[in-house]
């Protein structure tokens, strides 16, 4: 189905609308063999008129990067924001994770499709920087999390960020290997429990219990 674009758009409007349009056919496609000519196709386009707001593929996949690492912090920023528990921010976090891929299929596939890829593009820089600043948010509340005493003493932080994103990423391959992302949702919950049980305090996991 190709994407139904408004004419005279402003330029900001525009590049934004071009990156939704390729991120929604990243979900439709392998996102390797999508072209220029392609996303112009997708949106009713001319390949002239989209390269009037990018110069060419890369910038276009290194915005779509910058839109996926924007709008994925935010919405999980906005989810744990007032969550008092490290842990309880952990899981809104999550779950809401597990939300934006389920409404974005194309947003995983690009990533991993750059973070795969051989060469050291703006896009790839961009992913591993997203990559990052995600650890880093997780390390805090882990941190924060064991100094309250909600989280094992010995936890290995770094190893739990790791694997709490490793997870997602898990539920994201199971998922497109269903080819419904829905799955994962209905997954999630219970997958983190299981996460939960292995980072908590043992006197948080009675209490639980």
């Amino acid at each position: 189905m190709k994407k139904a674009v408004k004419k005279n758009l402003p330029a900001d409007e525009r590049r934004n609308v071009t990156v939704e349009a390729v991120v929604d056919l990243a979900g439709r496609t392998n996102p390797d063999s999508i072209t220029t000519a392609a996303i112009a196709k997708h949106m009713n386009l001319t390949q002239g008129a989209l390269f009037r707001h990018f110069p060419n593929k890369e910038a276009i996949w290194q915005a779509v990067m910058t839109w996926v690492a924007e709008r994925l912090m935010a919405r999980i920023e906005k989810a744990s924001a007032g969550i008092d528990s490290p842990v309880e921010a952990m899981q809104a976090m999550f779950m809401a994770h597990v939300t934006f891929v389920s409404e974005h299929p194309g947003a995983p596939r690009m990533m991993f499709g750059e973070l795969q890829g051989s060469k050291a593009t703006p896009a790839k820089r961009m992913a591993r920087a997203l990559l990052k600043q995600y650890a880093a948010r997780l390390n805090d509340l882990i941190a924060s999390g064991k100094a309250r005493g909600e989280l094992r003493a010995d936890l290995d932080g770094e190893a739990a960020a790791a694997l709490f994103i490793g997870t997602i990423q898990g539920l994201v391959m199971q998922s497109l290997i269903v080819g419904d992302m829905r799955h994962m949702v209905g997954d999630a919950p219970r997958v983190f429990e299981i996460y939960r049980r292995g980072i908590v305090a043992e006197s948080c996991s009675t209490k639980a219990e």
